[in-house]
């Protein structure tokens, strides 16, 4: 039986916890290539670089050999590894374990989302994995969610341009509530830009912002987490609104 190529890759870089908790937990599933960014790359979306070259550089981590660091985006680690680095073209991209959950609008923004998206794009079926907190790192449940789903995408696989969109409660696996299929939520930033002074007196920003849940039907993504569940999201990446279509068909288009 020929073995499974895995791709681990992410958005919050090479260097990140949570990349290093997902590679351990598709251990022994099949031959693991990490390729993610070498710097963080958080919220750039499924941004490619076109002018400027990438650069790939061999990274270590507990003393040994862990994988490839890109200067590139999370779209374009997935597009090298599995034209470039790879010996053989991924038969799973894994992206993740993201700090931060990727629900509702944020899913336009992550990388994370991103390079999984750009793996399904390749016709690879592909997961995305966040555990849904910046400051409490509990990954143990999150990366046996990984494992299982990885096996269970190895067995069954997806649909044409199908990801999962799995956010992790950070929790105990004891105190998890359920693990449930949802909806992308629908949600609003209330956002501010904290204007600040450097040591030079001169003038920056930074973003800021609630983030304002707008659902709350027990099938959404945001809900879900709130009640301590394992969010799976089946999304895709084709944004044509198609209730719309015969709509906009009707009207005088023609300047």
């Amino acid at each position: 039986m020929e073995t499974i190529a895995i791709l681990v890759t992410n958005d919050d870089g090479i260097y990140a916890p949570g990349i290093l908790h997902l590679r351990e937990a598709v251990e022994g599933l099949g031959d693991i290539s990490v390729v993610a960014p070498i710097t963080e790359k958080s919220a750039v979306g499924h941004a490619i670089t076109v002018s400027d070259p990438l650069r790939v550089v061999e990274v270590e981590r507990n003393g040994g050999f862990f994988g490839y660091g890109v200067n590139g985006t999370p779209a374009d680690c997935v597009k090298i590894a599995a034209r470039c680095i790879m010996d053989k073209r991924p038969d799973i991209v894994v992206s993740g374990i993201n700090m931060g959950s990727n629900t509702a609008t944020n899913v336009i923004y992550s990388g994370t989302v991103s390079a999984a998206a750009e793996g399904t794009i390749m016709y690879i079926p592909s997961i995305a994995v966040s555990l849904t907190s910046y400051t409490r790192p509990e990954f143990s449940f999150a990366r046996k969610i990984a494992r299982h789903l990885v096996n269970q995408v190895l067995k069954h696989g997806l649909p044409k341009d199908t990801l999962l969109n799995v956010n992790v409660p950070p929790i105990r696996e004891e105190e998890c509530k359920g693990i449930v299929v949802t909806k992308q939520g629908k949600a609003r930033y209330e956002e501010q830009f904290d204007m600040r002074t450097d040591p030079h007196n001169r003038t920056y920003y930074w973003l800021t912002g609630k983030k304002m849940t707008l659902d709350s039907a027990e099938d959404v993504d945001d809900v879900a987490i709130a009640q301590n569940k394992v969010s799976i999201t089946p999304i895709q990446y084709d944004l044509t609104d198609y209730a719309f279509l015969k709509e906009l068909s009707t009207w005088n288009l023609k300047p």
